[in-house]
C-alpha cells in the first residue's frame, strides 16, 4: 500500500489546508517579530553532520530513554496550547498519536481536553507543562490533580510573565481561546524562586523548568532541585557546560 505522503512538505501543505489562516498563523508563527524562531533555525543549520564510510550500518536502533521511558526516537511532542482548534479531539488526538509512534508527549495546561482525559487517551509518557495561574492552594489542587492521572514528570514554564504579541495572528484578528480567557495572568508574573522551591516540594517527580536562556539561569535551577532544564531559544546551547546530570533539552 503506498504511503499517503511522501515527505514532510506534503504533511505541512495537507495541515495548512485543514485549518483556517489565524490558526495556522497561530500553529506555524512566533512571537513578536518572529526575530527568536529566526534564530532558532539558524541555530540548528549551524549544525551538521560527519558521515563515516565503511560502517556495518545494516541493523540500527534510534530509540532511547528518557525519565526511565523507553522512546522510539529522541524526540518528543512539545506542549501547545489550544489543540482543540486544530482538531475536536485536541491534546487527546496527539496523545494517541504519540502512542502509536512510540514517543512522549508534553501536555499543556491550557488545552482541550482536560489534564485527566488527555492523561488517559493513548499509551504514551506525558509530561504535564504547567502555566502557574493561581496561588499556593490553585498549584496544590492542580499538581495533585496531574499525579493522580499518571504524568510522569512536571514542566514549569517560566518565561512567559507577560502574554507576547502574537503578530501573525493579530493580522488576522484572530487569537486562541486561551488568549480570550485570561486566568490571574498575574500570578505569572509574580514566579519566582521561592515559588519553584514551593513546586519542588509539593512534586515529587521529575521537575522541569521550560524557558531557561542562561547558563546563569541554569545553574540556580540545579541548586533548586530541577531535573531538567528546557532551554527556550539557541542562546542555551551554551548550557550543558559544568551542569553535572541535569539533562538539558
Amino acid at each position: 500500500m503506498a504511503p499517503e505522503f511522501l515527505s514532510n512538505e506534503e504533511i505541512v501543505l495537507a495541515a495548512k489546508r485543514n485549518v483556517p489562516q489565524g490558526t495556522w498563523d497561530y500553529l506555524v508563527g512566533g512571537s513578536e517579530s518572529e526575530t527568536t524562531m529566526r534564530r532558532n533555525r539558524l541555530a540548528f543549520d549551524r549544525w551538521g553532520f560527519r558521515p563515516r564510510i565503511l560502517i556495518d550500518v545494516s541493523k540500527i536502533d534510534t530509540s532511547t530513554t528518557w525519565l526511565g521511558e523507553k522512546m522510539r526516537i529522541p524526540v518528543m511532542l512539545a506542549p501547545l496550547g489550544s489543540m482543540q482548534v486544530f482538531t475536536p479531539e485536541g491534546a487527546a488526538a496527539a496523545a494517541e498519536a504519540a502512542g502509536e509512534f512510540g514517543t512522549l508527549q508534553a501536555v499543556s495546561s491550557v488545552t482541550l481536553p482536560s489534564l485527566e482525559e488527555t492523561a488517559a487517551a493513548g499509551t504514551a509518557g506525558k509530561v504535564f507543562q504547567l502555566y502557574v495561574q493561581g496561588d499556593q492552594d490553585w498549584i496544590r489542587e492542580i499538581l495533585g490533580r496531574a499525579k493522580a492521572a499518571g504524568y510522569i514528570a512536571l514542566a514549569i514554564t517560566v518565561d512567559t510573565a507577560i502574554y507576547s504579541r502574537r503578530e501573525r495572528p493579530m493580522l488576522n484578528r484572530w487569537a486562541p481561546p486561551t488568549r480570550r480567557v485570561l486566568l490571574a495572568r498575574n500570578f505569572l508574573s509574580e514566579l519566582t524562586w521561592d515559588s519553584l522551591d514551593f513546586i519542588r516540594k509539593e512534586w515529587s517527580g521529575p521537575l522541569m523548568v521550560k524557558g531557561v536562556a542562561t547558563a546563569e539561569d541554569a545553574t540556580l535551577c540545579v541548586e533548586h532541585g530541577v531535573d531538567v532544564v528546557w532551554v527556550s531559544n539557541h542562546g542555551g546551547r551554551q548550557l550543558d557546560h559544568g551542569l553535572g546530570s541535569l539533562d538539558v533539552l
